[in-house]
Formats: structure tokens, C-alpha cells, sequence
């Protein structure tokens, strides 16, 4: 059911009513708990959230969320336990077992046939069709898969073993299991698999392997990614904890090679000592979730060693989201997670790693960053950008510029556009010398800046009418400016921050802001201080068209808000700001 994407609608705070009757639905679902148990699974105190989701068939699921781990799904008002719950209660549902290889065809969609079931010595677990149960994998107590029993238990054993036995709904490895922090099944090991003895079920499992490969019926065809990280997590199954001290000490060893180092390794270096000194120094817990684009853009650039510049493209990693991956999986520095479709975010950082507690972060370079402003709300430390408008030479003004040596593209600030006008009137004698307010228009300035229908009519321009020419047919472009960190220049207008409201149902009304990346502001966190200033759940959601940018929504018409934070706190200039003047005007309700 989530082998694919699947869309998330709305994520709130459980109320306190609805969190007594999770608790209740939870006990009548799964009578195996105990109170405590359940007092664990539903705590009273701590933060428990309801996220409502569409999965890529149209169904309408609901997750409860508990310290960022998916506990349950709802589906047609039945709850079902996720891989996170059961690994922590492996004994609230009754399970069956299979072999590891048939873990990568769940993944994929398919259902458990019963040929690929393993009877244990006491029998078949005592299911009713219909009833919720588990499969797990041999050697290993943890669930890897939840669905519903095909058949009952009395019906299986006179099928004589064949046929479908379980429904699966959700495994490990899926896109529901991947909306939680993605850790991997815990290492259970069963009495009976105790007794057999490690080596006698690994003997078994390859005689029988492509038996049971070809038992199982698949539904939909798993593409290659999903088959390669189901067989990385059956490898990660049968894991020792000295296979894993022996990985540890090999990546120690390949940090200290010889100094002899080819510029992908420097640059590899380069990037390590930026991230660990960016999360010495710079991120801050209240920050998480921080977006892994901003985190580089804010953080790791500003770390870098005046004198070097840092690439990813030149590193052996290309891209950032396969360097954050190299840190969480072999660093065990970062927690990396997809909050959204197509953003990643990094959700935790351990503190307490031996490696970033080891580091030393260099003296800090000497830069004049703006004046920072403390949030005091748990955000980010933020500092507006410096946002300067430029111009390019374009193809039509290229003859007014090449005394100058300014070809097509030069990009100019309009202080060097008037400068170069000047001396190229002065320097052709265009000055009117009857009245010094008008320039003469010759062949080039005709050429350049003159309509077809003025050719005949205007022989003089005064100096502002000559120079807002010369700009309006100009490229414009915009330069960016963060503290610490080196400027960026694009071609057109800049985006402004767009503030909008718009209607959900009947008489429902969500506040929209976009574009808040533009600016060096994480949409989380703006999120977050919205929620705690208006009182009002946020969400967020991608743009569609957009990779690397989402939208905050809130609640409510709350443009007056919104551009009180923006320019108050964050200082953003109100030129840069649209759609304030759609604020609901005081003493009207809307």
C-alpha cells in the first residue's frame, strides 16, 4: 500500500478528547498491551501527531506520529500497528515467518503466499480471516511486514499450504516506514531459531531460496532502487555487531591515508571539516528540522576557510543530499528525512558523536557580518540579505559599450551604466551646446535607443531621458548577498515574497506565503513562529513545478501577521513583500 509516494493532506496536534479515544481504540485493537504499554505508546504529556495522508491509490489513511515515528495507521476506521510500534512490542499481533529473501518482494507490493511461509514446531499462529498479523523473517523476532490474514489458520493447513496467506499493507523499507527516522529492524532472535543454530538456517535458506522467491506473487514490478535497499536491509538483518566495529575502524583508517591526495579527496576533506564545524558552531537544536539546502547555503559556506572555496560537484559525492547520506550512514552524525516530497531536511544531530566532540573548529574568519538579531522564539538567528539591482549589456546596446570594453552579458551596476554614457557623450562631443541639459542623438544613440518611429523626430534627449533609456533595454539582473558568504548574481527581477489567502470548503480561509528560500528563510521554522504567534496549525507543502522550494500555509486570514514578522523581525524590505494590501482592515472580521 506504500511501495509508492503517497500525498500528506493536513499534520496537527492531537486534541486532548481525540487522544482518549486513540488510547481506547488502541486497547480494544490490540488487547495484548498492557497499561503501561499503552501509556507509553499514548502518553498524556508528550506531543502526539495526527498527520492525514493519501496514498497513491486514492485511499484516505491516517497516521499517528509519535517523536517523529509513524505508531499506527487508520484505514477505512480500522488501526493498524506500523514496523516502528511493533519493534518495540513484537508480541502485539500474532506473526508469521518467512525467509529473508522473500522481504524484497513485500517491498515491492506483493503479498505472502503460504508456500513461502515457515511452520515453527508449535504450529501456525491461531488467526481468523480478516485478523491483523505480522511476518517476520528467519532468526530474527523484529516484524518486517504488517497485513491481514488471506485465510484463517484451520483454512491454511487444509489448503495444504498454498495460496496467499497474508494481505500485506506496510513493510519495512516502504514509503510509510521512510516517513519515520528510518532506522532498522531490531536484532530479536527468537528460542526455536536460538536452538537451530545460526549456521544449520543459513544452510536451509540457500537450498530453498529460489523456491521461495518463485512462491511469492507479486503485484506491481519494484524498480531497482527499491530491490537494492531491501537487499541492503535483509544484509543488515544478519549484521554482527563485529562486522559493524570492523566497517567503523576501516572508515577511520581511509581518513588517515597519506597526505598525498588527488583534489576530489581535498575537496572531500574540505566538505568534512565545513560540516562538522558548521554543526560545531553554528546549528542550534531549536533550528530543527533545518532544510539540508539551507543548512549549506547559512552554514556550511559561512565555515569555509577564507582562501578555499567549496564545490560539492568537485567531490567524489557530486551532490549534497549523497554527502548527508555519507554522514548518517557511515558518520552516524545527521538523521536525514524527507518532510516533504522532494525536500530533505536534516531532523537530529548527535551531539554526542566521538567525532564532532573530537573536532576542532578553526578560528573564525574575520568578516563583518550585519548585525544579527536574536529570535528568542527557538528560530533560526537570521539576517537579511543585501539585495543590490544590476544590469547586463544586452545585443542591442553592445556598440554604446565598447569603448568601455563592455561586451554582450557585463553585467554593470547602474552607477557604472550612467558613468559609461557619460564619457562615451562627452568623448563623441554630444553635448548640446546651446542648452547642456540635452544630448545630440548620433548614429550609435539613434541606434540604441531610439524607436523606428522617432528616427526622423528626436534629435536630442535630455540626460534623465538618455539614461532611463539605456537601462530599460538592459538585461536586469539581482545580486545577493549573505553574511558571510559570497555573492549571488541572476539574471531578471528577484522574486518577492508572496503572501496570499486562499479558500478551503465552504467558508475556510488559509494564509499561503511563498518564496521565503529567496531570502535565506527556512519555511519550517517561519512555520513554527507563526503557529506559536497566532495560534493556528501551519503545514507545509511543495510547489509544484519546483524542487527545492515549499509553501507555508496557515490558518486564517493572517497576512497582517505574517508581514509584521517579516518586517519587523526578519526586516525585510516591503518592496520585496506582495500582497499586504490584501490585510483584513481593522474592526472587520474576516
Amino acid at each position: 500500500m506504500f511501495a509508492k509516494t503517497f500525498r500528506v493532506k493536513s499534520n496537527t496536534v492531537i486534541k486532548g478528547s481525540d487522544r482518549r479515544k486513540l488510547k481506547a481504540d488502541i486497547s480494544s485493537a490490540f488487547p495484548a498491551l498492557s497499561a503501561d504499554e499503552l501509556s507509553e505508546l499514548v502518553p498524556n504529556k508528550e506531543e502526539l501527531n495526527v498527520v492525514k495522508i493519501y496514498a497513491h491509490k486514492g485511499d484516505a489513511v491516517t497516521l499517528y506520529v509519535l517523536h517523529k515515528n509513524p505508531l499506527f495507521f487508520e484505514l477505512d476506521k480500522r488501526l493498524y500497528p506500523t514496523v516502528y510500534m511493533l519493534w518495540r512490542y513484537p508480541a502485539a499481533l500474532p506473526t508469521f515467518r518467512t525467509w529473508p529473501p522473500v522481504l524484497q518482494k513485500l517491498v515491492g507490493g506483493a503479498d505472502l503466499m503460504l508456500p513461502g511461509v515457515v511452520v515453527p514446531s508449535s504450529g501456525l499462529p491461531d488467526v481468523k480471516q480478516g485478523d491483523c498479523c505480522a511476518v517476520t523473517v528467519v532468526n530474527n523476532r523484529a516484524p518486517v511486514a504488517v497485513g491481514t490474514a488471506a485465510v484463517s489458520s484451520a483454512e491454511m493447513r487444509s489448503l495444504a499450504m498454498k495460496g496467499r496467506g497474508v494481505c500485506v499493507l506496510h513493510t519495512y523499507m516502504d514509503n510509510l516506514w521512510a516517513f519515520g527516522d528510518k532506522s532498522g529492524p531490531p536484532t530479536l532472535l527468537d528460542a526455536e531459531s536460538d536452538e537451530q543454530g545460526v549456521n544449520g538456517e543459513e544452510y536451509e535458506i540457500d537450498e530453498e531460496k529460489e523456491e521461495v522467491i518463485e512462491c511469492v506473487e507479486e503485484e506491481q514490478s519494484p524498480g531497482k532502487l527499491v530491490m537494492d535497499e531491501a537487499c541492503s536491509g535483509i544484509e543488515e538483518l544478519h549484521l554482527t555487531e563485529q562486522e559493524e566495529d570492523k566497517g567503523e575502524k576501516g572508515n577511520g583508517q581511509e581518513e588517515e591515508e597519506d597526505d598525498q591526495k588527488t583534489p576530489q579527496e581535498v575537496m572531500d576533506a574540505l566538505l568534512l571539516q565545513c560540516f562538522l564545524h558548521a554543526l560545531k558552531r553554528k546549528v542550534k537544536k531549536s533550528e530543527l528540522p533545518l532544510l539540508t539546502s539551507t543548512f549549506l547555503r547559512n552554514h556550511m559556506f559561512s565555515c569555509c576557510p577564507s582562501g578555499k572555496q567549496l564545490d560539492i560537484k568537485k567531490s567524489s559525492y557530486k551532490k549534497l543530499s549523497k554527502f548527508l547520506q555519507a554522514m548518517q550512514q557511515q558518520h552516524s552524525l545527521v538523521r536525514v528525512k524527507e518532510l516533504t516530497k522532494g525536500v530533505e531536511s536534516i531532523v537530529e544531530v548527535d551531539w554526542k558523536n566521538p567525532e564532532l566532540r573530537s573536532f576542532t573548529a578553526p578560528e573564525e574568519p574575520d568578516v563583518e557580518a550585519a548585525p544579527v538579531q536574536d529570535a528568542g522564539e527557538g528560530e533560526t538567528l537570521y539576517c537579511p540579505p543585501e539585495i543590490t539591482t544590476l544590469y547586463s549589456v544586452s545585443a542591442r546596446l553592445e556598440p554604446l559599450f565598447l569603448d568601455a570594453n563592455k561586451r554582450k552579458g557585463t553585467i554593470l551596476q547602474p552607477a557604472e551604466v550612467r558613468g559609461i554614457v557619460t564619457e562615451y557623450v562627452k568623448k563623441n562631443e554630444l553635448v548640446n551646446k546651446n542648452n547642456k541639459d540635452y544630448v545630440t542623438i548620433n548614429p550609435t544613440l539613434c541606434d540604441c535607443l531610439l524607436e523606428k518611429s522617432e528616427y526622423q523626430e528626436v534629435e536630442c534627449l535630455k540626460w534623465d531621458d538618455l539614461f532611463s533609456r539605456t537601462l530599460g533595454r538592459m538585461q536586469e539582473c539581482y545580486q545577493v548577498v549573505f553574511p558571510g558568504q559570497a555573492p549571488v548574481t541572476k539574471k531578471g527581477h528577484i522574486e518577492p515574497i508572496d503572501i496570499s489567502v486562499a479558500s478551503r470548503g465552504s467558508n475556510k480561509k488559509v494564509t499561503v506565503i511563498k518564496n521565503l528560500e529567496v531570502y535565506g528563510l527556512d519555511p519550517s521554522v517561519v512555520a513554527t513562529v507563526l503557529q506559536h504567534r497566532v495560534q493556528a496549525s501551519s503545514v507545509l507543502q511543495p510547489i509544484p513545478g519546483s524542487k527545492d522550494k515549499v509553501l507555508v500555509q496557515i490558518q486564517g486570514n493572517q497576512i497582517q501577521k505574517v508581514g509584521n514578522l517579516l518586517l519587523d523581525h526578519y526586516q525585510i524590505p516591503r518592496k520585496y513583500i506582495q500582497g499586504l494590501e490584501k490585510a483584513p482592515k481593522s474592526g472587520k472580521k474576516k
